[in-house]
């Protein structure tokens, strides 16, 4: 084992430097000297550790603790990613690791919740441990690994190893990470739980909404035969279907926030030769799908700087020599259900074409964790068909349940997708916008997101929704959706509910499908601008307002209906406004500096359109007696003092910037106002000739509801003991080493393009961010000037999840004061960083 550092300390120069002897004398730290062997591909303890030197990086840091990592090859880079990773977000990673295993129970028990949200929501540990087990079975495991590249398995060879290299180091003799590092949990892995891991990833628009319907999808025992002599004898009674299908409304997470915003500017709007994107994803600030920000270069191999999920090795969000992109979760539907008729007898037994097929069982092992400390072991058998793991809906209603003549099965087109990777690399080593719109266009990969990118020396910003994505036709939603799936459909819309018992209605396959079952990229959503293009997590319709894209599958979202969100409403808006010079900026030109300042601007647009009239409404009673709360039914039962909250609003400036004063009246009031119906609550309804400017004006005769939901709202206020004009940092703030750190913008609902969405109710402690809360998150301005790269990036939340790192808190407040880091690329720029610092760990 090797160490240098230069220019500073360094917190892994110093944990590894004071374990040198020991790492040394065990072989240079390659296998079982510490009790931590490192398990190559495979998962098996290898004869013999490593040669000494088949892992080399250097990690060096930059302001804020941003990593540079570098290496001469693959498995380099990746040893150095995984190191410097487990050496900022180590309790995170393992506690994720155990969720992809399907061990949580087993140390932490099965009815614990996971600790913080993901893409899986926060479900029982014994849910989530069944759930993995089942969708990452022995047989997809291998196909993922089986999919990869040559350069992207030696990438995850390395990062497994310098993961664990971190591990054993802190186990042996480090003070970092106090809250986890002896715990029996945090362990070394295998390049297995990285590909685990990456699989995970693939299925936040389908199969991750359903963990514990999967996880519970127990077959009913065959029928006793007289039961069935009898029932087959029987008069069958009409089929009841439910008058309201319980299902909520999905989307990735489940959050109210987990969204994002991008726009790239092409460059008859940036006014010289370089494109500029903005990319912000609106994401978790807690638990395993947290971003991490590090730059990986390999020389003329590899340069890529950007943000990646916790354990994932590849650059999913950032930029290069030659182009930047972003994403946004798309409003396509990625998954499915089939009905199956089940064959008689046998409800493990299902119909196709009228021949039975057999389903494969699975017979699930979890261990869990008992009250006393012991661990006794739970055994499900779970079941998959052709089209992917059985499912119980009986949340949906009875007649969804899994009977003795039906059942369902859940498709995810991700879960048939190991491209989505393969993809990603490609993007990191793409050498111009033109490149990386062939690689999309060839891989048809991106699992449920979005795409905005730039390039350098290219006029126009791209805009697609080009993924794997189910290619079901008109013609089978019309003859293949079964009563059931009718009845779900206002729940679920877009959404295919097929028979499964013929195969006239099974995903079709285009020419130039990149799987079976999956939509061609020819017939998938794409625009080039040179003025810009945006998504804000609505349909690929407005990526430009100017060019309204419609007659792509239904699938894909809705296009021309009034499903557009003033988030989207605002950043078109405001992207025009920059490009007319509209706005209260200097100039026309989308500038980095103009950009800047926009995007975190915290304008709420609502309160823009709808103030003037809604206090108008409301603020002519002085006292307005409230029963209930408009907004979960809650008793009030008094009179409500409206004139010190309507001063307050007359002179709110309508942003929730750090200083504002008001903006908390306006959200509770906005949050059940909005409950009403369109047509209840505009004069103008929407137009899908001028979708953003409508609808708008507010109906005189929603005066009577608006009162309601104003009084609601000022109630709720003073029940919070924060005072009417309380300035937004006041109670919209994040906590770090027991200090909060004020913040600005708001939720989704009202209209906020800055979006801090705090999970936690105003009247039980503020607008907190140290829950499950989601937001900005990676924001990233990008533009490619002569002979290099700019960039300005934030990652809102800090780097590392230790309360004792020095970057645990140090990007919250430079984002708090809103002090973008002009983020270091070249070389030159990164040893010339005032922060720099330089360690080389090897083994």
């Amino acid at each position: 084992m090797r160490q240098t550092s230069s220019r500073g300390a360094m917190p892994l120069s110093l944990l590894a430097l004071a374990t040198a002897a020991a790492l040394t004398a065990c072989g240079g730290g390659g296998g079982g000297g510490n009790g931590f062997p490192f398990f190559p591909i495979g998962g098996n303890p290898p004869t013999n550790p490593p040669a000494e030197g088949s892992y080399k990086a250097e990690i060096r840091r930059t302001a804020l603790g941003v990593p540079h990592i570098k290496a001469d090859n693959w498995p380099g880079v990746g040893y150095g990613y995984g190191f410097a990773q487990a050496e900022d977000d180590l309790c995170t990673m393992a506690d994720s690791f155990l969720t992809y295993r399907g061990e949580r129970s087993q140390y932490l028990g099965g009815d614990a919740q996971l600790v913080a949200s993901s893409t899986i929501a926060r479900p029982k540990n014994i849910d989530s441990d069944f759930f993995h087990k089942q969708v990452i079975s022995a047989d997809v495991l291998a196909k993922m690994i089986a999919a990869q590249p040559d350069n992207l398995k030696q990438l995850v060879e390395g990062f497994a190893a310098g993961y664990n290299r971190y591990v054993r180091d802190v186990k042996a003799s480090g003070t970092a990470h106090e809250a986890c590092r002896s715990e029996a949990w945090v362990k070394p892995i295998t390049a297995e739980d990285i590909y685990r891991r990456m699989y995970a990833a693939n299925l936040a628009g389908g199969y991750s909404n359903f963990v514990a319907n999967i996880a519970n999808a127990i077959a009913p025992a065959p029928a006793a035969p007289t039961k069935m002599a009898a029932r087959s004898g029987a008069k069958k009674a009409a089929l009841q279907l439910p008058a309201v299908v319980n299902v909520p409304e999905l989307q990735v997470g489940g959050e109210e926030g987990v969204g994002s915003n991008m726009i790239g500017f092409g460059t008859a709007a940036t006014g010289d030769s370089s494109p500029l994107l903005f990319g912000n994803p609106h994401w978790y600030w807690r638990g395993p799908d947290r971003f991490y920000q590090a730059q990986l270069t390999i020389p003329g191999q590899l340069n890529i700087s950007g943000t990646s999920f916790l354990g994932i090795p590849v650059i999913l969000i950032g930029f290069n020599d030659n182009i930047a992109w972003s994403h946004t979760v798309s409003t396509a539907r990625r998954f499915g259900f089939y009905e199956l008729k089940l064959a008689a007898g046998d409800p493990t037994s299902y119909m196709r074409d009228g021949k039975p097929v057999k389903m494969q069982a699975l017979n699930i092992t979890v261990n869990v964790k008992q009250a006393d400390g012991s661990v006794a072991p739970v055994t499900r058998t779970l079941y998959k068909s052709e089209y992917g793991p059985m499912v119980n809906l009986t949340t949906f209603g009875a007649p969804f349940a899994w009977s003795q003549t039906t059942a369902f099965a859940i498709r995810d087109i991700n879960g048939e997708n190991y491209r989505t990777f393969k993809n990603w690399l490609r993007w990191n080593q793409a050498k111009s916008l033109d490149e990386f719109i062939a690689i999309q266009r060839e891989e048809a990969a991106i699992p449920w997101v979005n795409t905005v990118a730039v390039g350098r020396g290219a006029a126009k910003a791209w805009y697609a929704d080009i993924g794997a994505i189910p290619n079901v036709s008109p013609t089978q939603v019309a003859s293949c959706t079964t009563p059931l799936g009718a009845a779900a459909g206002a729940s679920l819309p877009r959404v295919p509910f097929f028979d499964g018992s013929k195969s006239e209605c099974d995903w079709q396959t285009d020419a130039d499908s990149a799987q079976k079952g999956a939509i061609g990229a020819a017939r998938l959503p794409s625009l080039l601008r040179d003025d810009y293009v945006e998504n804000s997590n609505d349909s690929y319709w407005l990526a430009n307002p100017k060019a309204p894209m419609i007659g792509y599958p239904a699938i894909m979202g809705p296009a021309g209906t009034e499903a557009v969100s003033f988030r989207t409403r605002l950043g078109n808006l405001m992207a025009q406004a920059r490009i007319d010079g509209a706005d209260s900026y200097a100039g026309k030109a989308a500038t980095p500096e103009t950009v800047k300042q926009m995007v975190l601007n915290s304008r709420v647009l609502t309160a823009e359109l709808f103030k003037d009239q809604a206090l108008a409404m409301v603020c002519a009673t002085p006292t307005i007696n409230v029963a209930s709360d408009p907004q979960g039914g809650a008793a009030i039962g008094r009179d409500v003092d409206t004139g010190p909250a309507c001063a307050v609003l007359r002179a709110w400036n309508n942003t929730g910037t750090l200083g504002a004063r008001g903006a908390h009246i306006w959200d509770e009031f906005w949050n059940r106002a909005s409950l009403q119906s369109a047509a209840t609550l505009y004069n103008v309804p929407f137009s899908a000739s001028d979708p953003i400017h409508t609808p708008r004006d507010l109906k005189a005769g929603a005066a009577s509801a608006l009162q309601q939901a104003f009084g609601a709202a000022v109630a709720r206020v003073e029940a919070s003991g924060f005072a009417l004009d309380a300035q937004r940092g006041d109670y919209l703030f994040a906590t770090r080493g027991g200090q909060k750190i004020p913040l600005y913008g708001g939720c989704h609902g009202p209209g906020y393009f800055t979006i801090a969405c705090s999970e936690n109710r105003l009247d039980k402690g503020g607008y907190t961010m140290d829950g499950n809360p989601n937001g900005n998150s990676y924001m990233q301005i990008v533009r490619f000037p002569e002979g290099g790269v700019e960039a300005h990036t934030f990652l809102t939340f800090s780097l590392s999840d230790d309360p004792a790192s020095a970057h645990n808190a140090d990007y919250t407040r430079a984002y708090s004061a809103g002090q973008w880091l002009k983020v270091p690329f070249s070389e030159a720029e990164i040893k010339g960083d005032a922060a720099y610092r330089s360690a080389v760990v090897s083994e």
